[in-house]
């Protein structure tokens, strides 16, 4: 009998430890439970944040763009305004009338006589030019103003003008050389201003060079433009130069020889009452064939005087043109409005001694 509670004690005992066992296994099994829940939270909240600042980032370059849309198209209306109001300062005149062009054809020639080549090989800011022959039909083209009877007649332009520094150092050499402007650019963007109480000037028209850097000035014409497109250009051209008369190219070489393109803008030109003056950039020039096409003479350049830039190149240029001068009763010099070929001009007296240097319009009519 005194040995029973023993038995009760022990079996207590047994059971308090596998109690005991059963709930530290419920802790261990709920902890784990509890940290993999944590973990799952967290590497949620992770994505949720990397998604919802991928959103925000979007939003923000959504937004940037927009404004900068918004300020480039206000910009650009702010600089098409100004652009607008520029051209409505501008005092428009009356395009002078067409004056009759008087064409001299040439002698006839007997059959075994040859016909020297009226253009020279010859080096621009843009290329040479390598074939020497004019088209033969075009000998009888010539175009001289009836005032030429005695002395030979001389034209010298000045290209590339832009500024009235230039106008100022033309002015100053006291011969008659004929600036030919170029339209507003980046050069100048009133440069068109230039010509207000020119009564002798010419138009510098970009047009598409083989070389891609001389096609980047603005509103360079381009040989893929369409009519409607050289027609508003020409148009442009004659609001900003009202009196102008007569245009030649800067640079060209691509322009003037695509047959399409160039009698798009002949025609154009034409219209509006503008001579084109073919500076010759190529030999392969489509000009002579549509001037010969509208029944037009083709006015073009016989020699460049300052390919290099030196006094005594300059004066064996004007030497040449002076000899062409004398020999066919005129001819045309293109050159720069550089210091140097301003230099040159005023020394070169002598040079012309026997022929008379005029404007274009003395010659051409």
């Amino acid at each position: 009998m005194a040995n029973q509670p023993k038995k009760t004690t022990t079996k207590s005992s047994s059971r308090k430890k596998s109690v005991q066992k059963r709930r530290r296994k419920k802790s261990t099994k709920g902890s784990t439970l509890k940290k993999s829940l944590f973990i799952v939270l967290g590497v949620f909240l992770m994505i949720a944040m990397v998604v919802f600042g991928y959103f925000l980032g979007q939003l923000d370059l959504a937004d940037g763009q927009k404004r900068t849309t918004q300020t480039y198209k206000r910009d650009t209306r702010d600089s098409t305004n100004k652009f607008l109001e520029e051209l409505s300062k501008i005092k428009t005149k009356k395009p002078r009338e067409k004056q009759e062009i008087v064409v001299q054809k040439a002698p006839k020639r007997e059959k075994n006589s040859s016909v020297k080549p009226l253009l020279q090989k010859e080096a621009n800011e843009e290329e040479v030019v390598t074939k020497d022959e004019m088209p033969k039909r075009m000998i009888t083209h010539n175009v001289l103003s009836s005032e030429i009877t005695q002395k030979p007649k001389l034209v010298i332009i000045i290209d590339d003008v832009s500024t009235r520094d230039q106008i100022k150092r033309i002015q100053a050499t006291g011969i008659k050389l004929t600036p030919s402007i170029f339209p507003p650019s980046e050069r100048s963007s009133t440069s068109h201003r230039l010509a207000e109480g020119l009564e002798h000037y010419m138009i510098h028209l970009p047009m598409e060079s083989g070389t891609a850097q001389f096609n980047t000035q603005a509103k360079t014409l381009i040989t893929t433009f369409s009519k409607a497109e050289i027609d508003a250009r020409v148009n442009e051209l004659r609001a900003l130069f009202p009196t102008a008369r007569y245009i030649n190219n800067h640079t060209g070489s691509v322009f003037t020889d695509n047959y399409a393109a160039m009698r798009r803008l002949y025609s154009a030109l034409r219209k509006e009452g503008f001579l084109f003056v073919d500076s010759r950039t190529t030999a392969s020039t489509k000009v002579p064939m549509i001037a010969e096409e509208f029944g037009d003479a083709y006015v073009a350049r016989d020699v460049f005087i300052d390919n290099q830039q030196s006094v005594p190149y300059i004066h064996k240029q004007l030497q040449r043109a002076v000899k062409k001068a004398k020999k066919k009763g005129y001819a045309i010099a293109i050159g720069h409005p550089h210091k140097i070929t301003m230099k040159a001009l005023s020394s070169a007296a002598a040079i012309f001694k026997g022929i008379e240097v005029v404007y274009m319009d003395e010659v051409y009519r």
